[in-house]
Order: structure tokens, then sequence, then C-alpha cells
């Protein structure tokens, strides 16, 4: 194919396409390739116009510069070598590729049997050879232009303690909500509309970590089925945006939407897919990397032929390879300094830290995240395991990182389900993980708690549904975790019964007032706060449809009412610093006031002892927050006074007379939240001494706020006071 663009022979570096304001400069890493064409497209993306073979090859990079690109020009990738699965590599010059370093795709893959290297059908499987052209199947790659009016765009920076993080799909929550453009609804425009930034400000969050943004693909035999792959856990370019969130073609859409939540206060963490790409197993399609340089982008099994899968998606990324380790690293630096977001969060974080297939704080991951200045700063979140073995690593990531705490969700799901033997665990859960994190100057940040997130039931399913309903995936119910540790309350699903109604109501304001008000970094599923419902379906990654969207038109005052209470547990917590302080609870005397930071108490108002933990019927689990221990500062340095809170907690099916703990100094008790009240606050005024009895109802939570009178403090030292209104 004649080209008349002149070539020049360009530069290895940087690798992608990069407009300089001239020309454009285009460089793909491959070790094992013979020779690699640049293949060009007419603004439809369905003609190719011309293959240019790249002259240059430089430290196994191939590049060349073209003079009179320019951004917006479409363009892929047609990489020659042997195709030699046997020993590991499966190059097919049939099949045009996308860029890995590819900053913008066009289009959606388009299955067909052409997409696949082999010839789909032969006996001799991905042995065989296919020598169809794919090009009108693949998403084509375009360069961009990357300038972008940030104007005085600051990252929030909030403090690791003081963060709440929702975490929310991009076009679920947008997609049916009335007070967004049409236009605008399932991106990233709607996310920042008026009507979402209002309602994100309103709740009180401080970041939202978006489910993968990254440009995926759907898998085939979901299609097939009438689905999707809707979470977006199927990545295909780990630095484009995924076209589906964009409402016009331009990457700007992105940068609008995190300089608008910044604007707002609001962070913005990914959730990142570099474990594996949406290639597949040996008998999945030739999209990219495979084709590119097989034998480096992936782990493979000592015969070469089949790929080495800890993620259970077919294949593993080699981040042995220092070429794959540079391309996380490029990536997570572009959406840090192009992008500004402000964190990761990693899926199956352990996968990335394997070198040799064993995973160690000491991978080369790890020490490249450590020293790059990129990162510094940055919100960096684990999540915890993998299949590989040994693949369960909670608690031993590095310092600087947190880490998706599922036995936070474990331990809380199954207290308030009544399972008995829990109190101690609890204990541990509410007050920081310690017992998990506290080691090598680790904070209780550390820890992210939640009770649901996207992998799993929603609240409302949580106690609504004793088994998963995962029918409508087309996997037979197979699909999706058993160990959900969940309740109907008497009806399957769905209920009209005033009585299981309100008990639900009750534990959902159970579940939320323990996570909101747990040291750690609270974490919420979106949706959870006005009763979101996936009909029992606890797996509802391939439901692009009413089972995963919010249904903003239908909110009823139960809903309302909940949204609510959110709303005043997370004004409680950013108000009142003694419910996220940066220090583990100790359970000692640390202040002159000679209270300790944390009192566990019996419902008998006395101190719990040994005895009292090892008791595997406890029902019930109280403590009192000392604000007087403390160690909260103002930005000046002075040392900040918060109130003392008493939390009671009866998980059990029977009333409870929780006598007021009588401790070294005396304290009033004012009663704020109970949730057996129809909206969980409490209406009355009354306060509570040492020694009277608080009536705690079934499966139930209180909290109380000390109202004793303080004395005046030495100027120059400020105090929160005041009840919230």
């Amino acid at each position: 194919m004649a080209s008349s663009w002149k070539v020049w022979s360009g530069r290895p570096y940087p690798l992608g396409a990069t407009w300089d304001g001239e020309g454009v400069n285009f460089a793909i890493f491959s070790a094992h390739a013979e020779k690699i064409e640049l293949c060009l497209f007419d603004r439809s993306g369905n003609q190719e116009e011309a293959r240019i073979v790249l002259p240059e090859y430089t430290d196994e990079v191939w590049h060349a510069y073209l003079p009179d690109a320019r951004p917006n020009l479409l363009y892929g990738y047609r990489v020659y070598g042997p195709f030699d699965p046997s020993n590991g590599h499966r190059f097919n010059s049939n099949k045009l590729l996308i860029d890995p370093y590819a900053k913008a795709l066009q289009g959606r893959l388009r299955w067909a049997d052409a997409v696949f290297g082999y010839r789909l059908g032969s006996p001799r499987e991905d042995l065989s050879f296919d020598r169809r052209d794919n090009s009108r199947n693949i998403p084509k790659c375009r360069v961009v232009e990357p300038a972008f009016t940030w104007g005085e765009d600051r990252r929030p920076q909030t403090p690791w303690e003081e963060t709440i993080i929702i975490e929310l799909q991009v076009r679920g929550i947008t997609i049916k909500h009335p007070d967004v453009e049409p236009s605008h609804r399932g991106t990233f425009a709607g996310l920042v509309s008026p009507a979402m930034i209002d309602y994100l400000v309103g709740l009180g969050v401080t970041a939202v970590e978006l489910l993968p943004i990254h440009a995926s693909i759907d898998d085939r035999h979901l299609l097939e089925r009438g689905l999707v792959n809707y979470w977006g856990y199927n990545t295909i370019g780990f630095f484009a945006p995924d076209p589906r969130f964009l409402s016009t073609p331009s990457i700007a859409g992105f940068k609008t939407a995190v300089k608008r939540l910044h604007d707002a206060g609001i962070e913005v963490i990914l959730d990142v897919v570099y474990n594996h790409t949406g290639e597949g197993n040996h008998l999945g399609p030739t999209l990219s990397f495979r084709g590119i340089d097989n034998a480096s982008y992936y782990r493979l099994q000592a015969d070469r032929r089949f790929y080495y899968d800890v993620t259970g998606t077919g294949n593993t990324m080699n981040l042995d390879h220092p070429r794959v380790l540079q391309l996380v690293m490029d990536s997570l630096r572009y959406w840090a300094l192009e992008m500004h977001v402000d964190g990761f969060r990693f899926d199956l974080c352990p996968t990335l830290a394997r070198e040799n297939g064993d995973y160690g704080q000491g991978a080369a991951f790890f020490d490249a995240i450590r020293q790059d200045p990129a990162m510094a700063g940055l919100k960096l979140i684990a999540e915890p395991w993998d299949l590989g073995p040994y693949g369960y690593q909670l608690g031993n990531f590095p310092p600087g990182w947190a880490e998706w705490n599922g036995q936070y969700r474990d331990v809380v799901r199954r207290f308030w389900r009544g399972d008995k033997g829990l109190v101690a665990d609890l204990a541990s859960r509410v007050a920081g993980s310690s017992d998990i994190f506290g080691y090598r100057g680790r904070r209780p940040w550390g820890s992210i708690n939640f009770v649901t997130a996207h992998d799993g039931f929603t609240l409302q399913d949580l106690v609504s549904y004793s088994r998963k309903h995962n029918e409508p995936n087309g996997e037979d119910n197979r699909d999706g975790t058993d160990a959900n540790y969940s309740c109907n309350y008497g009806v399957e699903g769905a209920s009209d019964d005033p009585q299981i109604v309100a008990l639900r109501d009750r534990q959902k304001r159970n579940l939320l007032a323990t996570l909101l008000l747990s040291l750690g970094v609270p974490m919420l599923l979106a949706g959870d706060e006005i009763g979101r419902t996936q009909r029992g379906n606890n797996n509802a990654y391939c439901q692009d449809n009413e089972i995963s969207w919010f249904d903003w038109q239908h909110i009823g005052p139960a809903d309302e009412e909940l949204a609510w209470f959110v709303r005043y547990l997370i004004h409680l917590r950013r108000r009142h610093r003694v419910f996220s302080r940066p220090r583990f609870l100790r359970g000692e005397v640390l202040s002159e006031a000679g209270v300790k930071d944390i009192t566990w108490i019996t419902p008998l108002g006395k101190e719990a002892t040994t005895e009292d933990w090892k008791n595997p019927a406890g029902p019930a689990l109280g403590y009192v927050l000392s604000g007087a221990a403390g160690e909260f500062f103002t930005p000046g340095g002075q040392r900040d006074i918060d109130e003392s809170f008493l939390v009671m907690m009866n998980a059990h099916s029977e009333e409870l007379d929780f006598r007021i703990p009588t401790l070294a100094s005396p304290m009033s008790w004012e009663p704020l939240v109970d949730t057996a009240e129809p909206t969980g606050r409490v209406a009355a005024a009354k306060r509570y001494d040492a020694e009277q009895i608080y009536r705690l109802q079934a499966h139930s939570f209180a909290l109380f706020i000390d109202r004793t009178p303080r004395p005046t403090p030495p100027r120059g030292v400020p105090v929160l006071i005041g009840a919230l209104s």
C-alpha cells in the first residue's frame, strides 16, 4: 500500500503517539518482532489509507516521526514475527493491533472470527494460523491533543484519616437521573452535572472511587447472551478513557470532570486493572499485547504455549519484565500528571507484586511506586487478594498503602446477622484493625472499611436475600460468592410485611452506623444510601440495565430517610475527629485527664474483662471514645479537644437493659442516634448519668454524646462543641 507521508526516524521515547506541536512521534516496544507497520485510517476508521514501516529500532523500541501528522489521526499497528505458540510467540501481521500506549480509542470491538490469530474450529486450535484481516473489527487509536486549560485546579489532598469514599460506576449512577441532560447521561459529563455534584457534596463524601474507566472490551459470550462487561474489568488500553463514558470524542471530557470534582472538594480515585488484559487465555483474541510481543507482556507457563493465570481471567501481565513494569508506571504517571487524578485502587494487587510467581513486599512494583515523585501524596489502595499461591495478603502491604479490609466486611455483616462469638473480632474491626495493620508505622487509614462493594450484595439486598439470585447472568446461578453473610428476615426478596420492612430498615441503619463511626477509612457503595437493589444479584458485572442502574425517579420516603441518616452520620464523623483519629486506639490512659482513649464496657456498665471477651454468646458491645484522650491539632499546631461518645450495639433478637458506665470522670450522656427509631435519630434530649439504664432494643445501635460541662480551656486552645442539628 503506497504512502505519500513523509517519514523521519523519530525517537524511541516516549512510547506511544506523541504530538509535539509540529508532528507526531510513534514508538512501540517489541523485543521479538521482525518488522512493524504503522497503519493510518480515514476519519471513519473504516478505510486503511497508508502503511508505513517503522524505520528505526532502538533498544527494542520501533519508532518513526511523521512531520505532517496531526491530532485526531487514527492509527493501529501490524507486527511481523514468528507465529510459534509453543515457544510463546503469536505474531500475525494480518491482525491490526491497538497501541498499548494509545491515549484515545475510536469505536468498540466488533466480534468476528477474524479477530483471532488462529482459525476458530480448527482441530489444531491456537496452533493453527488465521490469515483474515481484522481491521474493520478493531477500535482505532487516536492521536490526542493534550492541551487543556486546568486554570487554578488543585488537588483537594484530603488527609487519609478525613477521607470518606463512595464507590460508583459512572454510567449506572447517571443513566436515569432526570436532572442530568439526556446527552450526558452515562458519561463523565453526567457525573459532574450540577445535580450530581450537589448530591455528592450534600452526602458529605470526600472522594469518588470510579469503577474501571480505562478502555475495555465486552466478552463475546456476554454479547451473544445480550449482556456486556458492565463493570469494565476487561481492560485493553491503560491510557485511554473508555469511549462509552465520553459525551464527545475528546478526552477533555474526563479532565473537565476531574476539575469540577476538585472544585467541589472531591477527590478522584480510579479502580485500575493492571493484573490482566481482555485478551484472555491461549484461545482468546489477538487485539494488542498478544500480537505485539506475547512472550514479553504475559506470564507464560514452562511450556510457553499456555498462560500462567492467577487472576481467573485467562492471563496475567508479566511485571517481571522491565518494559511491562514501565507500561504500568507510565500509565499511573499519565493519569496522575496529565489527568490530575488523586489516587488508585489496584484490582487483584498481589498479582502485580509477584516475582517469579511469589508475592513479596520487596517486589519491583512496590519499589517503583515508592520512589516515583508522581506517586507521592496520592492515595494507593490495594485489593489484597488474587487467586495465586498465598493469594490473601490482607495487612501484608508496605507502608503508604491502604487495603480493602475484607475481614471488616465479614465480621460486621455476621455480627449484625446475629452470629455468635464475634464481639472480640468486632471490637478489633471498629477500633481500626490494629491487629492487621499496626506495624511499621502504619496508621488506621490502612484499613479501608466497607460492608458492601460493587462485587456482592447491595445493602438493601444484604438484608433482603439469604442467597444469591444471579440467574439473569446466564450461568445457572453458579457465578458469584455464596459467602454473603446475609439474611432475609422472613421473606426472600421484596416484602410488604411492615415488621419485616422495619427490621430490614433498622439493620441497614445498624450497618451504616457501624461503618461510618469506625476507625479507618469508610467506603460506601453508591446507592446504599437510597436502598438500591440488584434483585439479589451479587455479581452484576454483566448487567448494564435496571439491575445495576440507579432508579432515581422511584425513591420513596423510607429511602429519603435513609439518605438523611447517612448524611447525618457523615456529618458527625467529619465534625468530630474522635471517630477518625490518626493513631490506633490502645485502650490506655493517654491524657492528663486520666481517661483511656477507648474503654470497652459490658451491658452491666463495667469495663470488659478477659473473661467477657471470651464469652462466645456475648450479644452486645459497648465502648466509650474519649475526646480528651485524642491527638487532634489545628493547622497551626494547637491542640483541639473533642467531645466523648458512648456506643452501644445489640445484635440479638431481644431488647437489652444497658447500664450507663461509671468512669474516672463523671459524664452525662445525651443520645444522638438510636437505630430502633424510624429515622435513626433520637428526638428527645433526655440525658443519662452513670448507673442509669438505657433500654437498647433488639437489633439496634445507639450513640451518645457527653454533655458534661467542661471548664473553659486555656487561651489559644480551641474546642469543638455543640450538638449537631
